[in-house]
């Protein structure tokens, strides 16, 4: 197979669900989303909304968030560290429980050096059940925040880290809440034991293949970010892979690397290449959406160029503070800094940029626009506010395709 650079796009944005979204999402589409992706990043800036959130709107459209928040409760999901901190399905439980019996030396080696706040915090969830950080009372005098996390606060991350302790849930402001593992797995994952963890070499393969089907066409330098497994030997697995059946090879014109599709994308990579998928739709993306995440790859693919600005001052931003992509019609086009006004209905894209070679046009024009109140209604921010745009007229633009 060989893949245009825009067919290697179109693979990806299909492979991510990103061509159309439902005509009604129902809370199974929910669930289907987080499993073609693999993981759901979590990160709890709420600008616009917070971004698992934000991913899922991005491609099923107007939902219920609460869905999200049901399906970890009811152990459909569960939470722990792959790309970042992410949600993942409970089917996949044993592949991380592997890194939790492997790895996290760090955690290990604090529970060694702090063994009476371990046992405080174990024997108060034994105890009392389920508990989120904020009842544990500060006794030590210090202020608190990211960088000064109470003993119990440690223990209880260090807890989740190494697997002792699980997420039973998100309270209503997010917070985490924590269980004993057994507890969690007993009504999520019955039946589970850890002699059924697979080998740290099965678990390699298995997340190199799950990279790609979520890529939809890869190189060997995008596979480890997506699960930010070992980059050491990752080119040297998918040939294994390759041959072994497990990927297909293939070949982007324009790179001089090999490149690998899965199996299960194979219909999909025919009705692209023969023209029977158009791309229709026009989205914004979360910094954090597994689509733009790999900022490198983003360049390589879409020759976007994309940072976020959160942590640069002010004076020093050039987009915003929390830009958003633009995906209109299987291209990135462009960014836009939003933020949600909730308490007084009113969604105010700050600023919005075109990237320097993408014309004006009514599809884009009305593409935006459809999705601006799309976004906003689904805030319940029915004002939708544009204040500049680069090029200048397009926010004029956008205001007369938005009712007042």
């Amino acid at each position: 197979m060989e893949f245009s650079r825009e067919a290697a796009r179109a693979m990806l944005i299909a492979a991510q669900g990103l061509v159309s979204p439902p005509e009604r999402a129902t809370k199974d589409d929910v669930l289907d989303a987080i499993r073609q992706m693999g993981v759901l990043q979590i990160d709890s800036i709420s600008v616009v909304a917070r971004s698992p959130y934000l991913v899922l709107w991005s491609r099923l459209g107007s939902y219920e968030p609460r869905w999200l928040d049901e399906l970890l409760a009811e152990g459909e999901l569960f939470e722990h560290w792959a790309h970042a901190a992410c949600f993942i399905p409970i089917e996949d439980y044993g592949i991380y429980r592997r890194f939790m019996l492997d790895g996290h030396e760090k955690s290990r080696a604090w529970f060694q050096a702090h063994p009476e706040e371990i046992g405080r915090v174990m024997d108060r969830v034994r105890e009392e059940g389920p508990v989120r950080s904020i009842q544990f009372e500060r006794k030590d005098g210090k202020a608190g925040g990211w960088w000064e996390w109470k003993p119990e606060k440690r223990a209880l991350e260090h807890l989740f880290a190494a697997g002792e302790l699980m997420i039973s849930r998100r309270d209503p402001n997010f917070h985490r809440v924590y269980d004993l593992r057994e507890r969690v797995l007993k009504d999520a994952y019955p039946g589970w034991e850890d002699a059924l963890a697979p080998t740290h070499e099965e678990v390699r393969r298995t997340l190199a293949t799950k990279a790609v089907r979520s890529l939809g066409v890869a190189v060997a330098g995008w596979v480890p970010d997506y699960f930010r497994t070992r980059k050491k030997g990752a080119a040297a697995l998918l040939e294994e892979l390759a041959d072994a059946g497990e990927l297909l090879r293939a070949r982007i014109v324009g790179f001089d690397e090999p490149v690998y599709v899965h199996p299960d994308n194979l219909g999909l990579a025919e009705r692209i290449l023969s023209g029977d998928v158009r791309h229709t739709r026009t989205t914004l993306l979360s910094p954090f959406d597994p689509a733009v995440w790999d900022r490198a790859r983003a360049l390589e693919l879409f020759d976007f160029e994309y940072r976020i600005e959160v942590y640069t001052p002010a004076a020093k931003r050039r987009y915003g503070y929390y830009s958003l992509p633009i995906l209109h019609l299987g291209e990135l086009v462009g960014r836009l800094d939003a933020k949600a006004h909730r308490k007084e209905g009113m969604f105010e894209v700050k600023s919005l940029h075109l990237e320097p070679d993408v014309p004006v046009t009514e599809d884009l024009v009305s593409g935006i626009s459809a999705t601006l109140r799309d976004c906003a209604g689904w805030h319940g921010t029915l004002e939708v506010v544009v204040r500049r745009s680069d090029p200048e007229g397009l926010a004029d633009l956008l205001r007369e395709h938005i009712p007042a």
